[in-house]
């Protein structure tokens, strides 16, 4: 009598436990991640968190990280889900007024659905999000502080899903302001070495994309080639006819070429005439092969170009300067090319030289519908590696630069950028005119840092001029406080070297680079007032000295307590358990109707 009536009040416990047993804190089994919980989708439509971000979930011993596919998004309500929100801040926003290829975040692209466009969203473009994820049935009850998502993967199974929101751990730590008493220090805690790969291109697609050579056809002998644009090679510029011109990239090249006979070359060399520049069609898009006689676009002449001319010593109307204009019109491809000519007269002597410029412009072929704005942005905000240093002289903003030499390591009057994030070292010979200290001084320090001199350095790449606080003074250190314990002598600046302090900012899954200080720091050479040199050999040193301060490492990943029914009594010890605090209310009543039933049971079996 007893022994059936014992079993049949432990299914009960079991059943009345189970009824009351609580659930995972997020919502009920059906429901899913959206899609700003997870990140917005990529190709596809699938909600799958960008492979450059750290919004992949990550997977921890006895765990997977899943990701949720289309099938099962869902919504609140009738609430309409956004795959591309807007973004507070899109870094990849370098053109004003224009829509940046890939960026995925652009206003100025005005697309609904940049995946139908786009073949892939640049990192920092998307919005991303970080999931620890486990299979549903290890969870019988979350007590986690963080967000939680139940919801079924690819192959059909539940996923249980932690959102991990550590906000301490995901920013990077503010620096003091920079000064002349910290800069050393801080340069020589961080400092060293930082030099960086360049990164590959792709193979071209069947159209046009960004970096793509651009097909030319010469129907005067039925030859298909590229369009070129001649570069410097070696220490002396020698220019290299076989670089090619790369699709929506806006270059300036100039090189130098040398002749032993300028009469012969005059007339019989293609480089010096301007007709060898345009007598070319250029093909819309690379398919456009297959039909020439519609996908030719023409070259127009926007100045005049005459054929050179040998007039006694003086060889007449050779190119100098050669500037392509293209317009374009998406994946349409190439819609209007135009040319214009700078040209020069040289005296015929022996071993001659002459340097010309090419340029290669892009803009959009409907220039009614999108207002171009010159100059692009080194970062927006944060500075992208590759990209000029932005100094400001007065209200005019402009690129940094530092020392070129000539084919004869003389100094040219021509500049290389500071790229930032690149250590770079360059020098040249100056031939000294003046004999006189104080002019000297002058010359030598307008070579060094250029001009304008540099006055300040944007600390973001899209500072705006108009606003001082998003610039930084530059420190600067010079040879006059030498001069003042020699009263004979003439120190000159021989060595510049600038000193640029960067550091992360932000979150660490979309780091944004600034530079809080910069220092110029020029090495002095001591002469005699009597003795003063005719020519000295200059020196230009770029270090960039990363000093960002990392995060408090976290504490740990949300932990999980493993509950497994090995016996009858599972259930109270469970309802005993960290958990009860919060489910006091249906537990307390279930324990006094057991007692209750107890002794009913004892009286009967009296």
């Amino acid at each position: 009598m007893c022994s059936p009536r014992l079993a049949l009040l432990q299914a009960f416990f079991l059943m009345v436990l189970e009824g009351a047993r609580p659930q995972p804190s997020s919502s009920s089994p059906g429901a899913v991640p959206t899609p700003s919980d997870l990140g917005p989708s990529t190709l596809g439509g699938s909600l799958q968190p960008s492979l450059e971000s750290t919004g992949t979930p990550r997977a921890l011993p006895g765990t997977s990280a899943v990701v949720p596919t289309a099938g099962t998004s869902s919504t609140h309500g009738n609430k309409t889900v956004d795959l591309f929100p807007v973004l507070p801040i899109c870094v990849c926003d370098l053109i004003p007024g224009a829509c940046d290829i890939n960026c995925c975040c652009d206003r100025d692209c005005y697309l609904p659905h940049p995946s139908t466009v786009f073949s892939f969203c640049l990192p920092g473009s998307v919005r991303s999000s970080s999931w620890v994820c486990v299979d549903h049935s290890l969870i019988f009850r979350s007590n986690s502080p963080f967000p939680t998502r139940v919801f079924m993967d690819s192959n059909g199974i539940r996923k249980f899903c932690v959102h991990v929101n550590n906000s301490k751990s995901s920013y990077f730590r503010n620096l003091q302001n920079i000064t002349t008493t910290n800069f050393q220090s801080l340069a020589a805690e961080f400092g060293g070495k930082s030099f960086t790969s360049a990164f590959q291109t792709q193979a071209p697609p069947p159209f046009y994309r960004a970096g793509d050579p651009i097909v030319t056809y010469f129907p005067k002998w039925s030859i298909v080639s590229l369009l070129r644009q001649p570069a410097d090679v070696g220490a002396g510029g020698l220019c290299v006819e076989s670089n090619p011109a790369s699709f929506l990239e806006s270059k300036s090249t100039t090189c130098t070429r040398f002749f032993k006979n300028l009469a012969r070359s005059c007339i019989l060399d293609p480089a010096l005439n301007a007709a060898s520049y345009y007598n070319f069609s250029v093909l819309k898009v690379p398919r456009g092969m297959t039909d020439l006689q519609n996908m030719r676009v023409p070259i127009t002449l926007a100045s005049q170009a005459d054929s050179p001319l040998l007039t006694g010593n003086t060889c007449q109307n050779v190119v100098s300067e050669v500037t392509y204009e293209i317009e374009t019109n998406g994946t349409f491809g190439i819609q209007r090319v135009s040319i214009n000519f700078e040209l020069t007269n040289l005296t015929v002597e022996p071993d001659v030289s002459l340097q010309q410029h090419f340029i290669t412009r892009f803009k959009p072929f409907e220039q009614n519908t999108v207002t171009w704005l010159p100059g692009s942005r080194s970062g927006n905000p944060g500075y992208i590696v590759g990209k000029p240093l932005l100094s400001l002289t007065g209200h005019v903003s402009h690129s940094m630069t530092l020392l070129q030499s000539q084919s004869d390591g003389t100094c040219s009057s021509k500049r290389h950028v500071i790229e930032f994030g690149m250590n770079t070292i360059s020098g040249c010979k100056l031939r000294l005119k003046k004999t006189n200290c104080s002019h000297l001084h002058q010359d030598i320090y307008q070579m060094l840092h250029g001009r304008p001199r540099p006055e300040h350095v944007a600390i973001f790449g899209n500072a705006d001029p108009s606003q001082k606080g998003q610039w930084t003074r530059i420190l600067s250190r010079n040879c006059n406080a030498l001069a003042k314990n020699c009263t004979s002598c003439c120190f000159l600046p021989v060595s510049l070297e600038i000193q640029v302090l960067w550091a992360y900012i932000g979150l660490q899954s979309n780091p944004q680079a600034h530079v809080p200080g910069v220092r110029f720091f020029y090495h002095c050479q001591a002469v005699q007032d009597s003795r003063l040199p005719t020519e000295v050999s200059l020196t230009t040193l770029v270090t960039f000295v990363d000093i960002t301060r990392k995060p408090e490492p976290p504490r740990g990943q949300p932990q999980k307590d493993w509950k497994l029914p090995f016996d009858f009594f599972f259930p109270f010890r469970v309802a005993f358990s960290r958990g009860v605090d919060t489910h006091k209310g249906s537990v307390l009543p279930v324990v006094i109707l057991c007692i209750l039933l107890l002794g009913v049971l004892n009286l009967d079996t009296k």
